[in-house]
């Protein structure tokens, strides 16, 4: 936008990454025939009804998310997987997500999903722009529109493991809603956050693996500092000098299993036996994951011994 403007409209435009309402063009002075003329020749191009871009040519993301929140309209704010994309917890969203409050009715549109809340006020960040919900209230959303808990469970960890937000701050957003689904899980699985578990692996490790068998705890994601570069070793046996490591990539690309190799090696100098586990071994077999651990532990002066972890628990002597 340049010249022939009210003041102020050009500085409103570039604030929305080129984006205008109607209402904010008529308030700044700009007739509907003014609106219209531009419209037609081409100057403006229509996104939403009574949303314009005021400028030619393509229109980025950026610019696509402002006009979702004017034409959702005032205090409506991007939420779910659209804040999540904004805020760096996922990668782009087709779709665009806005909550707005509960008594607000919006024109449907397509690529747009509309959610209500009689708690924007508290939602909404109070400075971020484009205007999205708080990061802890965004990972809530995406827990309760979650299949499944696991699903669930990995938004927490996005979040935390992240540092995009803290669970303590998770567990006050989730205080003061009424209704959640899986509140006493979700409860429960902030605590392991909080505790450095940061993956569902991880979590399926230390609860199936680790305490159902009666093994040391281990410490979590203790950083480890090498010449510029830092590490994390996912379950640390300090006292016994044993790393348990975890992956729950379905696939492992060959530059990363080289990087995994070269870590273990750096470990072992500093006399860390590192133990490595996918996804099939944790989940299927955690009983014969949790003897041979057990192992490990007794040769390096572990005095204990692993518990079966019920009338089927397969723990035995290894092969």
């Amino acid at each position: 936008m340049s010249g022939n403007y009210p003041a102020g409209l050009d500085n409103l435009a570039m604030t929305q990454d080129g984006m205008l309402a109607r209402e904010q063009a008529l308030a700044a002075g700009l007739s509907l025939a003014a609106i219209r003329e531009r419209l037609s020749r081409g100057s403006w191009q229509r996104i939403y009804p009574g949303v314009y871009a005021a400028f030619t040519g393509k229109v980025i993301r950026s610019s696509e998310l402002w006009a979702a929140v004017l034409h959702a309209g005032v205090g409506a704010a991007l939420s779910h997987d659209t804040a999540a994309e904004l805020d760096g917890l996922r990668k782009r969203e087709c779709a665009i997500h806005v909550t707005v409050p509960v008594e607000r009715r919006v024109v449907p549109v397509s690529g747009l999903v509309i959610h209500r809340t009689d708690r924007i006020a508290r939602t909404r960040h109070p400075a971020k722009m484009p205007p999205r919900t708080r990061v802890e209230e965004t990972v809530l959303d995406l827990t309760q529109a979650a299949r499944t808990f696991d699903e669930a469970f990995d938004w927490l960890c996005r979040g935390c493991g992240g540092r995009f937000t803290t669970p303590d701050r998770i567990l006050e957003a989730m205080a003061l809603r009424k209704k959640v689904r899986w509140r006493a899980e979700l409860t429960a699985a902030l605590a392991e956050v909080a505790g450095g578990v940061h993956s569902v692996l991880e979590l399926q490790y230390v609860r199936h693996v680790e305490r159902a068998h009666g093994l040391p705890s281990a410490r979590r994601q203790v950083k480890v500092v090498r010449g510029q570069r830092s590490e994390y070793r996912d379950n640390l046996y300090d006292e016994y000098g044993v790393a348990v490591e975890t992956d729950g990539s379905a696939s492992h690309p060959v530059e990363a299993r080289w990087s995994d190799i070269a870590r273990d090696n750096a470990a072992a100098i500093d006399g860390v036996l590192t133990l490595r586990y996918g996804w099939f071994n944790v989940t299927t077999r955690p009983c014969y994951v949790a003897a041979q651990v057990a192992a490990v532990l007794n040769s390096r002066g572990w005095p204990g011994a692993p518990r079966r972890c019920g009338p089927t628990c397969s723990i035995a002597p290894l092969p």
